[in-house]
């Protein structure tokens, strides 16, 4: 037996217990006739000591040579501590060591493995194994695993069961680009790894499993940022016999009850709001609602004045800051330069301050008096003291640009609270989206979306008018869950695959499967998937997800721990009758 108690649980009602305790030398104190060592485990830290006058010379020599991260086991006696510590859990008792066994000896870590460390995040990411002895990683994981198994226990008790699809499927276009796998079996043919179980889970529903769930790997290969990776986790789920209100409700309560389990936080209201609505008041479909300002639109009282930026606008739109009028020049002149930043695109930006007095000073008084600056002050809301920052421009990029310089104003004032929490159910979306570049349209979510009922008529009139039976779930300016109903006879299926491009031998070879099982007997069905990575750093009050992944991959999708991607050999590729074409 390695351990008869963990480094976490010892206290006083254990006082001359005889205990055997393992794990690694956080760090040891060295007194010359007396040496304290600092026992490490998952659970906690047990002090160890050793003294000349009640320790065998033999093992205070051992005790010496103890070096951080060294592995270890010992057998002694709990006794009180001298120097007692309230801020851990065992602060009241100390072993006194009778027996010290070396499990292993370890390097001299290439950080400190303590809350906050001197390595940064690519040493770290290297070490992975030995960050995640770290607390806030270890807790991190451990975090992510209670969130698990309260999905898993509420989707049980719902009658959910759990099903596992195939890694190994058909390419399909779903948005992303797939990573594909060699079969060395049928040459010249490939595997797609899944971006998601999407045609799987109907097929269950056809299958007759009428409340499907698995907590499952998805694989995307597209451009990565803090919060996103190339392979990630998803808690699929469908239901059939079911309308968009049925999922709404029931997925309401999982994330009720994960709040209320997770974070101990009782949330009452789901407030829903339309697709429309969100880009019009926020500029984004997963508003952070939190806090207030909504954009006010100023086309009626800004574009009749000789100001040909506003006039030559296709929407000027503005915020109230609260507190604003106190930045000085200087601070404006830096929210300017953020807006012109790439990255957000603006070419400028206008303000008004809102006075205490009730008067009003722009950046435009030139072309504005003292009533139009008012109405701009109603519209958007803003209040004596405000600031009022106006962005033009076309309607979905200023959008844009105005809903970052949101965010970004929200976090420099404190009002992204992580302990705080705003659900919010975005709905009717569009279903089809323009893509600008190639004039054609293709899926918001993915072609097997159903449209409201009575606008499949309108894909051959209007096909940018028609709306999705579609919604999100949206926690603090993030979406962490998206879903739909989904189409569920051939003949509607066939209709929306045209619409997107596909001839009906393109429709047939990539989806003949799923329109196939279709005709026998496919129920009404719909569901919803979240991001459990994302889902996680929400409740746990971060927006990095690869803080609650074990082994993240960094921004250019590699594994730098393992070295992954790497080359295979010439014996593969010939196994696999691929040959390299590299381009330099």
């Amino acid at each position: 037996m390695y351990r008869s108690h963990n480094c976490g649980e010892l206290n006083a009602s254990h006082i001359n217990t005889e205990v055997t305790l393992s794990g690694w030398v956080q760090k040891s104190r060295d007194k010359g006739f007396m040496i304290w060592v600092d026992l490490r485990d998952r659970y906690g830290i047990t002090q160890l000591i050793f003294d000349e006058e009640r320790t065998s010379k033999d093992i205070l020599e051992q005790a010496q040579k103890l070096g951080r991260e060294f592995v270890i086991q010992v057998k002694g006696t709990v006794i009180e501590r001298a120097s007692k510590n309230p801020n851990i859990p065992t602060g009241d008792i100390e072993i006194l060591v009778s027996e010290l066994t070396i499990l292993n000896e370890a390097l001299l870590p290439p950080f400190t493995i303590e809350d906050k460390t001197d390595g940064g995040e690519d040493i770290r990411m290297k070490y992975r194994y030995l960050d995640i002895r770290r607390n806030p990683v270890k807790n991190n994981l451990i975090f992510r695993a209670k969130v698990t198994q309260e999905v898993r226990n509420f989707l049980s008790n719902n009658d959910f069961i759990e099903v596992e699809t195939p890694y190994l499927i058909k390419s399909t276009p779903e948005g992303a680009r797939d990573f594909v796998v060699p079969s060395r079996m049928n040459e010249g043919e490939f595997y797609a790894l899944p971006q998601s179980p999407q045609t799987f889970k109907q097929l269950l529903m056809v299958g007759g499993m009428d409340k499907y769930f698995q907590i499952v790997k998805c694989f995307r290969d597209e451009d990565l940022r803090a919060d996103r990776q190339p392979e990630f986790t998803q808690i699929d789920c469908e239901m059939a016999f079911v309308e968009q209100e049925d999922i709404l409700n029931i997925f309401e309560g999982l994330t009720r009850h994960l709040l209320k389990e997770v974070n101990g936080v009782e949330v009452d209201k789901f407030p829903r709001m339309l697709y429309d609505d969100a880009m019009r008041l926020y500029g984004n479909d997963k508003p952070d609602i939190r806090f207030g300002m909504e954009f006010g639109e100023l086309n009626a009282v800004a574009q009749h004045k000789d100001f040909g930026v506003f006039n030559n606008a296709e929407l000027v739109v503005g915020i109230a800051v609260p507190g604003g009028n106190s930045y000085t020049r200087k601070e404006i002149d830096k929210l300017i330069d953020w807006v012109k930043r790439p990255q957000v695109g603006a070419l400028g930006m206008v303000y008004s301050r809102c006075n205490d007095d009730g008067t009003f000073k722009s950046s435009v008084d030139k072309f504005y008096d003292q009533d139009d600056l008012a109405k701009w002050a109603e519209i958007t809301g803003a209040k004596a003291g405000d600031l009022v920052c106006i962005l033009s421009g076309d309607t979905n990029k200023v959008r844009a640009q105005l809903s970052a310089l949101r965010m970004e104003l929200a976090e420099r004032l404190g009002l992204r609270d992580p302990k705080v929490f705003a659900p919010l159910w975005v709905i009717d979306f569009p279903l089809l989206e323009l893509d600008e570049e190639t004039g054609h349209y293709h899926a918001m979510h993915h072609p097997f979306t159903s449209p409201k009922p009575g606008q499949i008529e309108l894909l051959d009139t209007n096909p940018g008018d028609v709306k999705a039976n579609a919604y999100d779930l949206v926690l603090n300016g993030n979406e962490i869950g998206g879903g739909s109903i989904r189409i569920h006879d051939k003949a509607t299926q066939a209709i929306m695959l045209k619409h997107l491009g596909f001839s009906e031998e393109d429709a047939k070879a990539q989806f003949g499967f799923l329109m196939d099982a279709f005709e026998y007997g496919a129920p009404p069905h719909g569901g919803l998937a979240f991001g459990l990575d994302r889902l996680v750093s929400i409740l746990g009050g971060q927006e990095t997800i690869r803080d609650f992944i074990a082994f993240p991959k960094n921004n250019s999708g590699r594994d730098v721990m393992i070295d992954a991607p790497a080359p295979i050999d010439d014996a593969q590729l010939k196994e696999l009758n691929l040959k390299l074409d590299l381009q330099s």
